[in-house]
């Protein structure tokens, strides 16, 4: 039996349940008769060790189950026949004061709040849109030529060529020793051998990187250097240390010429140019697509936010928050840092969960309300879709539909586009044509 519900905040509801004592009794005894049957203890044959002994044994894990059991059936029971959409699980209570032979319980819990979306069609949306044109394909050609390098001694002649006067220029790969010192005592870090890097990509300071540029091998040169007041090594951060360094090696970088050699190491079996140039563009439009449509769900889904009236339930942040917390332990331990005694407290996730709560019960209205569920068809032309990019694309179907768990996961992405489409078909929606680069540095999270 069970109290009327009282509502004590916006969400927040309670009720009392009450039982008689005799229904736990009851099951109890009837649990540890069945327990019996099977209960060992020394001296005794299976199934023959007397009913106290066996009560000593499993009677409070039992009495502590049934209690379990009785409590969450009837506030099921009262929860259906109150019409209550439960949020979360309740707090259970139990209550010194109770009638003779009964047994008492406070059940305080949250229910789910109405989600009133605003009219749609007073909604300003901006979308974005990108092209990829010729530069984006030689950039991308760029890059990987650039990861394809090989290096040669400068200076030397070769089959490639001897990449020109021995000097140190920006691009070549150089090999030196160096020294500092700060008032003429040198300092941790501030010396190596045979240290290797190349000019220009910025893994050396400024300074560092302009004093070797024009060295040949055998030189040395003595030069000032001033760290910067916010650099990593904080004895040496803000001072100015005088380094002497000495080129050892020097090296000039040989880039693969775009031929039909470069073609076939892209996996371009004839070598041809135009289809190594049109797979490239291919793959480049799959990421722009794919990108273009992150940041337009981002949009559309900053507008719901904006536009719906609602209340969020805060034990349902809280299982969110938590969830997040230990992804983000172990997504940090298999990058193999050491997280056993690091603390994750939740209230550092507590605003993305909040976002990402009030946004599923933003979109489970919008499904419900308007028959969005992802279609078995839609579902598979997904999968399709991402088997283009993998050389067998029936192995990456029998990947998904081989497992309900990744089959949601795409079922999930489904649905997330049918909103996004059912939003902007009712919105006021601009598009802005962005930049290839500026596209291509964001990373937009719903």
């Amino acid at each position: 039996m069970a109290t009327a519900v009282e509502t004590l905040d916006k969400l927040e509801r309670r009720l009392t349940i009450t039982f008689p004592l005799s229904d736990v009794r009851s099951e109890v005894e009837k649990r540890l008769k069945k327990q019996a049957k099977t209960a060992k203890a020394p001296g005794f044959r299976p199934g023959k060790v007397p009913l106290k002994m066996v009560a000593a044994q499993y009677g409070y894990q039992i009495e502590s189950d049934v209690l379990n059991d009785r409590v969450g059936r009837a506030f099921n029971e009262a929860a259906n026949e109150n019409g209550l959409r439960v949020a979360g699980f309740p707090k259970i209570e139990a209550k010194e004061e109770a009638a003779e032979g009964m047994l008492a319980f406070d059940a305080t819990f949250e229910v789910f709040p109405d989600v009133v979306i605003g009219d749609l069609s007073n909604v300003d949306i901006e979308t974005v849109a990108a092209d990829v044109s010729d530069a984006e394909i030689d950039k991308t050609i760029d890059i990987l030529r650039k990861q394809r390098v090989h290096y040669h001694t400068k200076g030397e002649a070769g089959e490639h060529g001897d990449g020109g006067e021995p000097v140190a220029a920006n691009g070549d790969r150089v090999t030196v020793d160096f020294v500092g010192v700060i008032d003429g005592v040198e300092f941790d870090g501030g010396k190596a051998e045979d240290y290797g890097f190349v000019l220009g990509e910025g893994r050396m300071l400024p300074e560092f990187e302009a004093a070797t540029v024009g060295l040949k091998v055998g030189e040395s040169k003595t030069f000032p250097l001033a760290f910067p007041e916010d650099y990593h090594g904080k004895d040496v951060a803000g001072k100015t240390a005088d380094f002497t360094i000495t080129l050892k090696n020097l090296e000039w970088a040989h880039l693969p010429a775009v031929d039909e050699e470069f073609a076939k190491s892209l996996g371009i079996e004839d070598g041809s140019i135009e289809k190594m140039r049109a797979d490239i563009k291919m793959n480049l439009e799959r990421e722009v697509n794919a990108r273009v449509k992150a940041r337009n769900k981002e949009a559309v889904m900053d507008a719901l936010v904006k536009v719906t009236e609602m209340d969020v339930p805060t034990v349902m942040i809280q299982q969110d928050s938590e969830r997040l917390a230990e992804q983000t332990r172990q997504d940090m331990a298999q990058r193999g840092m050491d997280v056993k005694n690091m603390p994750f407290p939740t209230e550092l996730f507590a605003e993305k969960a909040e976002r990402r709560v009030r946004l599923g019960l933003i979109l489970s209205q919008l499904v419900a309300d308007n028959n969005l569920q992802a279609t078995q068809e839609q579902v598979k032309a997904q999968i399709e879709d991402f088997a283009q990019s993998y050389e067998d694309p029936k192995e990456v179907l029998k990947y998904y539909y081989a497992d309900r768990r990744r089959l949601g996961e795409v079922e999930a992405l489904v649905l997330e586009e049918n909103v996004v489409n059912y939003v902007l078909g009712k919105a006021k929606v601009s598009s802005k044509a962005v930049a290839f680069d500026e596209l291509m540095g964001s990373n937009p999270q719903a």
